[in-house]
């Protein structure tokens, strides 16, 4: 729009009139027509083995997804449909990517009806009633973590976010042609900041100093407000709750989305905090369920809690919190070692062939570099530990932004040694264990102890019976 109205405007503001705004109608009224055609050639049944989509007004195409492949329904609403009374139905096949079926837009009432009806002839139920009579899910639930409005923007001060600069930036870039200079270009900046800047050079070094702080701060307050906003379209009015069907999470401002996160496909979880945010007891878990590969199988299932807050969640999907009497392990010292003497040998290698070439400033810089790299890998190897017990795996690593991962050895789906040249030489490996939607490894275990874990962990797997995660079944923790 803005495109065609640099090109069609002359000046004259009826000419502008006159050809712009049939146009503007004409585009407008095409997408109205098309998005009616689509809406009314998409349909949908539910079948007795797998529910259909048919789609497509001159090339029509049919999905069927069976029942069994559905591992989850979630409900969506953003602000338009929320308004008219409309939610977006989508069924997690659990393939990853795009491979997902979604339905947009079904009445509220509807949605319910079929999430209730496909998690019920998911389950294998024998529906005593018609399709058209399965009523909405008027299942019990109770609350187990909920987020006040003021939790919320506490949250979001812990946000920070630079993200309207970038796309203040982006929306710059599309409008640069409307701009009298080019906004990419230094040397244009420099000429149009050049009255201000000889007045702010005129003041003082003092003047200039508190100029630049009121800049910094300014950028600052931007991005905690940017945060605070996001967290708050996000995670308002964040509820989550024990039903029947698994843990039901509620959040939302604008975009509303329902999800039932099923306990018995849980596999692991995260409890995962920040630098400045543990420092207040802030702390944030996540389920790692079997939903798929994808981003979307990392469910968070308490943002921003405490620790006593988060132990009833973690209850209900069967898992524990380490307790203090866990023993404890850290990497082999030689682990250490060769990361440290590796990632500082090749920056010194680096820093000496810059200096070589005459840079010696760069070549410093390398240098650094390499000492914080070796610092990194000695903090590393000092906060990051493992931990086995009769049911659970524990590793804990980060020391900037811990990170805590709880899994279940017997749904763990396999695991593996894996030695480079080097680790055999110096008699160390690592386990990686198979995790969908996550992953998890153990790093510079000793070989025997490494064998010790693997083999607990098969026998544990080799107790469970993997169709009973699927179908929802006992499983044993």
């Amino acid at each position: 729009m803005i495109g065609g109205f640099a090109i069609l405007d002359e000046g004259e503001f009826d000419d502008m009139i006159l050809f712009f705004l049939p146009l503007v109608l004409a585009v407008v009224g095409a997408n109205i027509l098309f998005a009616y055609l689509r809406w009314s050639r998409l349909t949908y049944s539910v079948g007795e083995a797998d529910i259909r989509v048919d789609s497509g007004v001159l090339s029509r195409a049919a999905r069927s997804v069976p029942y069994e492949r559905i591992q989850d329904v979630s409900l969506e609403q953003k602000l338009v449909p929320r308004l008219f009374g409309l939610v977006e139905v989508k069924f997690e096949t659990g393939a990853g990517g795009g491979d997902d079926l979604t339905l947009a837009y079904l009445p509220e009432s509807e949605g319910e009806r079929l999430r209730e009806l496909v998690r019920t002839r998911r389950e294998g139920a024998v529906l005593e009633q018609s399709d058209d009579e399965v009523p909405a899910s008027t299942e019990e639930s109770r609350l187990l973590f909920a987020m006040s409005p003021r939790r919320v923007v506490t949250f979001g001060l812990f946000e920070f976010s630079l993200a309207v600069v970038a796309v203040v930036g982006g929306f710059a870039s599309q409008i640069d042609f409307l701009l009298p200079f080019e906004i990419w270009d230094w040397r244009a900046w420099r000429e149009q900041l050049a009255g201000p800047g000889q007045w702010l050079a005129g003041l003082g070094f003092l003047a200039q100093v508190i100029g630049g702080l009121f800049a910094v701060g300014s950028l600052l307050l931007v991005g905690v407000v940017t945060g605070v906003v996001r967290t708050v379209m996000r995670e308002w009015d964040f509820r989550l709750e024990r039903t029947d069907k698994g843990l039901r999470r509620r959040r939302g401002l604008v975009t509303r989305t329902d999800l039932v996160m099923p306990v018995h496909r849980v596999q692991a979880l995260r409890v995962r905090t920040g630098f400045v945010r543990r420092l207040f007891g802030w702390h944030a878990l996540k389920l790692v369920s079997l939903a798929g590969d994808s981003g979307s199988a990392n469910h968070e299932a308490a943002p921003f809690a405490q620790l006593q807050e988060i132990a009833p969640v973690v209850a209900e999907t069967g898992f524990s919190l380490p307790d203090h009497t866990l023993d404890w392990h850290r990497a082999m010292p030689a682990y250490r070692t060769d990361n440290i003497l590796l990632g500082l040998g090749s920056m010194l290698a680096i820093s000496a062939v810059v200096l070589a070439f005459g840079h010696g400033l760069l070549a410093l810089l390398v240098f650094i570099g390499g000492g914080w790299m070796a610092l990194q890998e000695y903090l590393a190897w000092r906060w990051g530990r493992h931990a086995i017990d009769a049911g659970q795996l524990y590793t804990r690593r980060g020391w900037f932004a811990p990170d805590l991962a709880i899994a279940s050895r017997g749904k763990l789906q396999s695991v593996e040694i894996v030695r480079n040249p080097l680790a055999r030489l110096r008699g160390y490996a690592d386990l990686r264990f198979g995790l969908a939607g996550g992953r998890l490894s153990i790093r510079g275990l000793p070989l025997v102890e490494a064998r010790r874990i693997r083999d607990a962990v098969l026998d544990s797997m080799a107790e469970q019976d993997f169709s009973e995660m699927v179908e929802g079944q006992t499983v044993r923790a």
